[in-house]
């Protein structure tokens, strides 16, 4: 698989991370919110070591319409290891037109869920997904609300919060948001800052230097970002590491040294 398509979802799929429950939802093509995604898993899972996996990834792979899938191959956003794992199975991409273009914002194939439970819908955001299972919780992430988000975003499954993050809704101001909780895991905080069109906005550049929970590599590859007087305000905090506030001090002495 070209590393050209990523989410922090999908990594861990490609490390192996993902228990059975989780890997056979994606096969059956429930999980990925737009079609990007649910290829690379898809093309992930045929090679998956169970059996089912594989079986249902190959299935799901049988329903996706010809003519989306061939204009979707068309796109030039498409990895040249994508067209060849088609390719390979007798579909080609079609000759793009205006007519037919593709679609990466939704998914290739769709999977029936079943209806919610009756009466859930009374209930509160923070009630009704405490009672989710974590596959509950996973879609909800993937698919549900900005408030949805700002609750799963907290999970204590790694993989809840890295769907968060892979959900195509996801905007700067939100990512922002998260690189300011404190409460937070370091992996979430650890994937903002490793994202680079997450962190080209300033303000989540200096969320996450400011947050005590981000680790001390991120925050201190950011810190020559800041401009000087956040690195001020940075060097006397006090919930911030010491290694971060030591470097900011230098950096604040060298600066000044240099005026002289």
């Amino acid at each position: 698989m070209d590393a050209a398509y990523r989410t922090p979802l999908l990594d861990l799929f490609r490390r192996g991370e993902v228990p059975h429950d989780v890997r056979i939802l994606a096969a059956r093509g429930i999980l990925a919110p737009r079609a990007h995604e649910q290829v690379a898993l898809l093309m992930l899972l045929v090679t998956d070591d169970d059996a089912g996996v594989r079986l249902a990834a190959e299935e799901t792979l049988a329903r996706i319409p010809l003519p989306p899938l061939a204009a979707f191959l068309a796109r030039p956003d498409v990895a040249d290891d994508v067209r060849a794992f088609f390719a390979a199975r007798g579909i080609s991409a079609a000759a793009a037109t205006d007519e037919l273009t593709g679609s990466a914002d939704e998914p290739m194939v769709e999977t029936p869920e079943p209806p919610p439970e009756p009466g859930s819908e009374r209930l509160g955001v923070h009630e009704r997904l405490a009672r989710f299972t974590v596959v509950d919780r996973l879609k909800a992430a993937m698919r549900g609300s900005r408030e949805e988000r700002a609750i799963l975003i907290r999970d204590h499954n790694r993989m809840v919060a890295a769907a968060v993050l892979s959900n195509p809704r996801v905007n700067d101001s939100e990512v922002e948001g998260f690189a300011r909780m404190p409460n937070v895991s370091e992996d979430v905080l650890r994937t903002i800052g490793n994202t680079r069109a997450w962190v080209k906005n300033y303000g989540t550049v200096l969320a996450l230097a400011r947050n005590p929970k981000t680790p001390v590599a991120i925050s201190l590859t950011l810190l020559p970002r800041l401009i000087e007087r956040d690195v001020k305000l940075l060097s006397a905090d006090r919930n911030v590491p010491e290694a971060l506030r030591v470097v900011a001090r230098r950096m604040l002495y060298v600066e000044n040294a240099r005026r002289r």
